[in-house]
């Protein structure tokens, strides 16, 4: 196992590496989940609460296959998060990156024109802000690359040409796909369903992998 694999093994889901600002953090994302739902419930629109937890939610997919790479290869996931922070949940993801996906919806979300239907340099909105946004997400990557904040092991994911849009691709854009995919049903069973769907595969993945198998990452 790469040595950034090792380090972030070390203290995975140790509660005593918690920080107080967690907490403060967790009050914020409450804070605005509540404010959203609470708007929600009156205008009868819950579009941003179903962006917000789109995303958080294929980011636990992402999160959860990359644990995979790194225990099957036993060797490096694509990405590791050795660092020093809050609380380690898996080797490439941690609170801090939890709090930031479960607000990134919203961002995406409030991006948008009220009808959702304007173009931008000749792009409908909604793909031109999942474009800008996951470009924006991939230069943040980047730099905390090449301050050692997240580690990357393997030649094709890496800041190169091919590596960047690879990372763009695989790290962030389908993020925002599903979010318009889930935005644009007609149906609040249809968004509902598509949403229960992005959960339950990395549930049972992780299921599968510490429940049965009792493997760690």
């Amino acid at each position: 196992m790469t040595e950034a694999t090792l380090q972030a093994l070390d203290g995975m889901r140790d509660f005593s590496s918690i920080k107080w600002y967690a907490v403060t953090l967790l009050l914020i994302v409450m804070y605005i989940y509540t404010k959203e739902i609470h708007q929600a419930r009156h205008t009868g629109n819950w579009d941003p609460v179903f962006c917000a937890l789109t995303i958080f939610g294929v980011d636990f997919f992402n999160e959860t296959w990359n644990g995979w790479v790194m225990y099957l290869t036993q060797y490096s996931a694509f990405w590791t998060v050795p660092g020093d922070t809050a609380l380690r949940t898996m080797v490439g993801w941690n609170l801090e990156i939890m709090f930031m996906f479960s607000l990134a919806g919203f961002v995406f979300y409030y991006s948008l024109s009220e009808s959702g239907t304007e173009k931008i340099l000749g792009i409908p909105e909604k793909w031109f802000h999942a474009i800008l946004l996951s470009a924006t997400a991939v230069l943040v990557e980047s730099i905390l690359n090449i301050g050692g904040h997240l580690v990357w092991a393997y030649p094709f994911w890496e800041l190169s040409f091919k590596g960047i849009w690879l990372i763009f691709l695989i790290g962030y854009f389908h993020f925002f796909c599903a979010a318009i995919w889930v935005m644009t049903r007609r149906t609040m069973q249809a968004k509902i369903r598509i949403l229960v769907f992005i959960y339950a595969v990395p549930i049972v993945m992780n299921v599968l992998a510490f429940g049965l198998w009792g493997w760690n990452y």
